[in-house]
C-alpha cells in the first residue's frame, strides 16, 4: 500500500524529482538535513500566504543543496519551498551562529512593521516535519507609543532515533527593536538529542486529539445514526403500509366492473403511471449531473479509505494528489453511469453529452480558481497557480478523463443502456391537477435538505475549523461514517418526499428528487457564511474571496453527491412501486 501512494506521487510529480533523504527519511552521521523555508502570512488568514522570502529576510550563506521536490498538490496548494541557506548536518550541534545580516532600510523596515502589525507568521519544513514561527511582536508597554521587536535567533532542537528524525521544535529568541537605519544580525543555532519516540508516530503532537474526539464530535455520530434508525424506520412502517393499504385498494379492480372504475376508484400515485416514467426535460444536463455525482462518490470513497489507511495527512500535498489521480483514474465510472442513464432516456446527442458530464465539474472548478488566481497574482500570493501546474491539469482532462469516460460511456450505453421501465409511457401528458402549497416540487425541494444538513452539521464544523483555522483533520473513520449516514438520509428522505409528490398526483419526480436531496447544499453555504463572520477573524478581498468562491465549489460537490445519491434511490424506489401494482 505504501508502495502506491509513493507510485501515485511520482505520477503526479511535474518537475523533475531526485530521490534523496527527505524522501526515504533515513540518514547517516554529518549528512544533509535541508531547512526549507515555505509561506509567510496574517495568522487569521491561512490562505493568504506569500513567499517566505517576499518579506526582505536574508538567506544563509549556503547556496546548494543535493535534491529538490514538488509535486501538484503541493503546487495547487501554495506550497513554496525555497531553500533557507542555512547549513544542518545530522546530529552535528550547530553553536549559535550568526548567518546573514539585515539592513533597516526604510522599505525594509515599513515591510516588518506591517507584518508584525497584521500577526505575521511562518513555516518552514525539516524532513517534512512542519515547522512555525513568528515574525516579531508588537511592545504598546510604555502607554506613549508602540514598539515592534523581530526575533532573531531560530533555536532548533531536533530528535531523531535510529537514523531518523522524529521530532523538531523552533525556538525564537533575542528579540530586537527595530529602528530604521540599524543592521539585524541574524542567527540560528541547531541542538540534536537523542528520542524513544518511533518514526511512526512522530506525527501525533501536530493532531489535536482532545478537539476531534471531544465528546461532541462523538454526540453527533451518535445523534445522526439514531436519525438513520428514526427514517429507516419511517420509510419501513408509515411508508410501506400507507403502500400495502394502497395495493389492497387498487387490487380491488378485479371485484368492481367497468363503470366504478370509470367513476375514478383509482387516485394517488397510481393515477400517473403513464406518465411517471416520461423522459425527463434536460436530459443531457440530467445525465451529466447524475454520472458527476456517481463520480464524486467514487472519489470521496477511495481517498477516504487511501487517508485512513495511508496517513496521506501527513505529507504535503498528498490528499489533494490523490484526489487527482483517483479523479481520473476513475472518469469511466462518470461515462458509464452518465451514458446509460442518458441512452435510457432515448437522447441521441451522446458525444455531446459525455463532454458536458466529463467537463462540467472541472470547468466550474477552473473557473473559480482562475477567477481566485488573478486575485493572487495581484497580491502576489503564494497561492497563485503556477503556469506549468495549469498545462498538467489540462492535460490530465485532454488526455485523461476525456478519453476515459468515452470508454465508460460506450460501455454505459451498450450495457445498461437499454429502458426498462415497468410502465409504458402516454404519448400524451396528463394535465398536473391543483395542489396544496405545501406540495409543490419548489417547497419539496427545499425542505428536502434539512434533514441530511442536520445529520452532517457537527461535522462540517469539524472540517471547516480543520481547513481555516490551522487544525489537521485526520479522523476519516469518523468522515468514512458520516459520509454513509448522509447517504442513508437522503435516500429515505428523498423517497419520501417523491412519494408524497406522487401521491398528488405529480409525476415530475426525477428532478425533482434530485434538486430536494441537492438542496442540503445551499444549507451548509449558509453555514459556511455564519461561519465565515461569527467563527473565524479572516478580513481581506483575496481572502474573503478564497474562502467564498472555494466553499461554493465544496457545496456544489457536494450538492451534486446528495442529488446523485437521492435520484438513485427514488428511481429504484419508483421502479419498485410502480412494477409491483397492477396496470391495466
Amino acid at each position: 500500500m505504501r508502495g502506491f501512494y509513493v507510485f501515485l506521487l511520482a505520477v503526479l510529480a511535474h518537475r523533475t524529482a531526485v530521490v534523496g533523504d527527505e524522501h526515504d527519511h533515513k540518514y547517516k552521521d554529518k549528512e544533509e538535513v535541508v531547512l526549507w523555508m515555505n509561506t509567510v502570512g496574517p495568522y487569521h488568514n491561512r490562505q493568504e500566504t506569500y513567499t517566505y522570502f517576499s518579506l526582505p529576510f536574508c538567506k544563509g550563506p549556503k547556496t546548494t543543496i543535493s535534491h529538490y521536490h514538488e509535486t501538484l498538490g503541493e503546487a495547487l496548494q501554495g506550497v513554496e519551498l525555497e531553500f533557507s541557506g542555512l547549513d544542518i548536518e545530522f546530529k552535528e550541534n550547530v553553536p549559535q551562529k550568526q548567518y546573514c545580516e539585515i539592513e533597516l532600510t526604510e522599505n525594509v523596515y515599513k515591510a516588518f512593521v506591517y507584518a508584525i502589525k497584521n500577526h505575521y507568521w511562518y513555516q518552514m519544513y525539516v524532513d517534512d516535519l512542519p515547522v512555525w514561527g513568528i515574525v516579531g511582536e508588537v511592545d504598546a508597554s510604555n502607554g506613549r507609543e508602540v514598539d515592534y521587536y523581530m526575533w532573531r535567533l531560530k533555536k532548533f532542537d531536533i530528535g531523531y532515533n535510529d537514523g531518523q528524525i522524529v521530532d523538531v521544535n523552533l525556538t525564537s529568541d533575542a528579540k530586537v527593536k527595530l529602528v530604521p537605519g540599524d543592521k539585524i544580525s541574524m542567527t540560528y543555532q541547531v541542538h540534536w538529542k537523542p528520542s524513544p519516540m518511533p518514526f511512526r508516530r512522530r506525527y501525533e503532537k501536530y493532531l489535536d486529539s482532545s478537539f476531534f474526539q471531544h465528546r461532541i464530535h462523538w454526540f453527533s455520530i451518535f445523534n445522526s445514526f439514531m436519525m438513520v434508525i428514526f427514517l429507516v424506520g419511517l420509510v419501513s412502517m408509515i411508508l410501506m403500509r400507507t403502500l400495502r393499504k394502497d395495493y389492497a385498494r387498487y387490487n380491488k379492480d378485479d371485484d368492481v366492473d367497468d363503470m366504478e372504475r370509470d367513476l375514478g376508484d383509482e387516485y394517488g400515485w397510481k393515477q400517473v403511471h403513464g406518465d411517471v416514467f416520461r423522459p425527463v426535460g434536460n436530459r443531457i444536463l440530467l445525465a451529466s449531473l447524475i454520472g458527476t455525482g456517481y463520480h464524486l462518490a467514487t472519489v470521496t470513497f477511495f481517498v477516504i479509505i487511501f487517508t485512513i489507511f495511508g496517513h496521506l495527512y501527513t505529507e504535503r500535498g498528498s490528499i489533494l494528489s490523490t484526489v487527482i489521480f483517483v479523479y481520473a483514474a476513475t472518469s469511466p465510472v462518470n461515462g458509464y453511469f452518465g451514458g446509460s442513464l442518458y441512452a435510457r432516456q432515448g437522447g441521441q446527442l451522446w458525444i455531446k453529452q459525455m463532454i458536458c458530464g466529463a467537463l462540467v465539474l472541472p470547468a466550474m472548478v477552473s473557473s473559480t480558481a482562475l477567477v481566485i488566481n488573478f486575485i493572487a497574482i495581484y497580491y502576489h500570493a503564494s497561492r497563485a497557480i503556477p503556469f506549468t501546474s495549469v498545462l498538467a491539469i489540462l492535460a490530465i482532462c485532454l488526455f485523461i478523463i476525456l478519453p476515459l469516460s468515452l470508454i465508460g460511456t460506450i460501455v454505459g450505453r451498450n450495457v445498461a443502456g437499454q429502458p426498462d421501465n415497468p410502465c409504458r409511457v402516454n404519448t400524451v401528458p396528463r394535465p398536473i391537477p391543483e395542489k396544496k402549497w405545501f406540495m409543490e416540487p419548489i417547497v419539496i425541494i427545499f425542505l428536502g435538505g434539512v434533514l441530511p444538513f442536520g445529520s452532517i452539521f457537527i461535522e462540517m464544523y469539524f472540517i471547516f475549523t480543520s481547513f481555516w483555522a490551522y487544525k489537521i483533520y485526520f479522523v476519516y473513520g469518523f468522515m468514512l461514517l458520516v459520509f454513509a449516514i448522509v447517504i442513508t438520509v437522503t435516500v429515505c428522505v428523498t423517497i419520501v418526499c417523491t412519494y408524497f409528490l406522487l401521491n398528488s398526483e405529480d409525476y415530475r419526480w426525477q428532478w425533482t428528487s434530485f434538486l430536494s436531496a441537492a438542496s442540503t447544499s445551499i444549507y451548509v453555504y449558509f453555514y459556511s457564511i455564519y461561519y465565515f463572520f461569527f467563527k473565524t477573524k479572516m478580513y481581506g478581498l483575496f481572502q474573503t474571496t478564497f474562502y467564498f468562491g472555494y466553499m461554493a465549489l465544496f457545496s456544489i460537490m457536494l450538492g451534486l453527491l446528495c442529488g446523485t445519491v437521492g435520484y438513485v434511490g427514488t428511481s429504484m424506489f419508483v421502479k419498485k412501486i410502480y412494477s409491483t401494482v397492477k396496470i391495466d
